[in-house]
């Protein structure tokens, strides 16, 4: 049996072993003493990651030293187990036949996540910087520095307010509550936007926003046998007599006879940030209506914009990302982290309920079930082992708005696979639909990725398969930065 060259007598067991440079590079080798240090070994970009490099050999049970060679220089990965040795600083291994191995040992020199990782199940990965060293756990933070770094986020928010998210120019959209449920979802879809305030001419005041739940309740009414809302009246019930109607579909059996609706949710300029992210955590919600109050004169109250989790999460990471010393959690892998929510099995530190995956092929009902009665507000489509494919969230729900897709199709019938390719431009024209991370990632850089434009989750995968590992939103990192 051989893999890449190698040539091991017939009695050889050995074990499949994916190596992993996730740092970049132009050209990136691997060599080491399986190889004789004489042959260097390519590897190549992993789909979706173009900073990731790996590649797959099979090597005998043992200890074992190897090295990078990118862009023709020879480099060790500093955040996996190395020693001195002959040939310079040098990463090692140890791979083991035993299969009671029941989880990855880190040691002192690495982070969660592995330059290393075994394929299969039965050899589970130890790693050792050398005989004499002791193998740590995981690196963690300490009640006192957890709770200083959440101090300092909590003071930040507190003394900066809502209009330095004020951009110096833009648009904000609006809806008259008269305007027709069918009308105004066009106008998200073609505006791009899955949020937009509404007012009321009568009453002077907005009243409400419309979302992309709205249009997946309606989508759900209208696939259900016996519903009393049809297509046409779709073209011409208005945005109130569908609040109303929503009133009466969502409220529980006890409730019969009672018609209540929210209050909305809005800030003023003026309002803190800690306040306001504190108010869109406990109403569930992304963006809320930044609003001018009505004067004493007569003028209607304005509507000045609308601030998102994100924003606020920039503004953060742009305040800390030359003093990150002062928050000692933005350097720890997030899988260290109760952080977002995990597959079971991956062993992450899930701080709510199980992932929910989905095949391309399950129906699109299971999917608006879910926006509903699960209130996830987005679902990673996988393969059949689990790598993730594309990601549906409610916004792309309004996208069925486009020529009149929601009156000819069937929610049991029609395929996730099937909805994305009639709801999505041509890949490319719309920008990068999945943002993804490793679980070895800190919480600085996912943070970051999270507060890019349009970027509202990031999913976790393992590296080279795009395996589903997790899956962390703007709402986790806030909930855990505000515990």
């Amino acid at each position: 049996m051989s893999g890449l060259g190698m040539d091991y007598s017939a009695g050889t067991v050995l074990t499949p072993a994916r190596f992993v440079w996730p740092y970049g590079g132009k050209s990136v080798y691997l060599s080491g003493s399986f190889t004789g240090w004489s042959e260097h070994w390519p590897m190549t970009p992993v789909e979706g990651c173009p900073t990731v490099f790996q590649t797959i050999c099979s090597l005998p049970p043992g200890y074992h030293q190897y090295k990078f060679i990118v862009d023709g220089e020879w480099r060790h990965d500093e955040h996996q187990p190395y020693v001195t040795g002959n040939y310079g600083i040098v990463n090692t291994v140890l791979l083991t036949r035993e299969p009671d191995y029941n989880s990855a040992v880190s040691s002192p020199h690495m982070t969660s996540g592995s330059s290393m990782d075994v394929d299969n199940e039965a050899f589970q990965r130890v790693v050792r910087v050398s005989e004499s060293t002791l193998l740590e756990p995981l690196p963690r933070i300490s009640e006192v520095d957890l709770e200083s770094s959440r101090q300092r986020v909590s003071v930040f928010l507190s003394t900066h307010m809502v209009y330095e998210l004020l951009p110096e120019s833009g648009k904000v959209i609006a809806l008259d509550v008269e305007l027709p449920v069918k009308q105004a979802f066009h106008i998200l879809h073609e505006q791009g936007i899955s949020t937009a305030p509404l007012w009321d001419f009568i009453k002077g005041q907005f009243v409400g926003v419309l979302t992309a739940l709205d249009f997946i309740l309606i989508m759900r009414e209208l696939g259900s046998h016996g519903s009393n809302l049809t297509e046409e009246e779709l073209e011409t019930h208005t945005i109130s007599a569908w609040k109303e109607a929503k009133l009466y579909l969502t409220r529980q059996p006890n409730e019969r006879g009672k018609l209540y609706s929210k209050t909305l949710v809005q800030a003023g300029p003026d309002e803190n940030l800690k306040d306001v992210t504190i108010k869109l955590l406990q109403n569930r919600i992304s963006t809320v209506p930044v609003t001018h109050s009505a004067s004493d004169d007569g003028t209607y109250p304005q509507l000045l914009y609308l601030a998102s989790l994100s924003e606020i999460l920039k503004l953060v990471c742009r305040y800390f990302r030359h003093c990150a010393s002062s928050l000692p959690i933005l350097q720890l892998p997030i899988c260290s982290l109760p952080l977002g929510t995990w597959v079971p099995k991956i062993g992450g530190q899930s701080s709510g309920q199980p992932l929910v995956i989905l095949r391309p092929n399950s129906p699109l009902s299971a999917v608006l079930t879910l926006f509903v009665q699960a209130e996830v507000s987005s679902i990673p489509i996988v393969d059949d082992n689990d790598s993730l494919l594309d990601v549906y969230s409610r916004s792309d729900i309004t996208a069925l708005a486009k020529d009149k897709i929601y009156t000819h199709l069937n929610l049991e019938e029609m395929t996730i696979h099937q909805a994305l390719q009639l709801g999505q431009e041509p890949y490319g024209t719309t920008g990068q639909r999945c943002h993804m991370c490793l679980r070895s990632d800190s919480l600085h850089k996912v943070m970051e990725r999270l507060a890019k434009p349009g970027v509202r989750r990031v999913v976790i995968v393992e590296a080279g398969s795009k395996r589903v590992e997790g899956i962390i939103s703007l709402g986790d990192i806030f909930r855990f930065l505000l515990s």
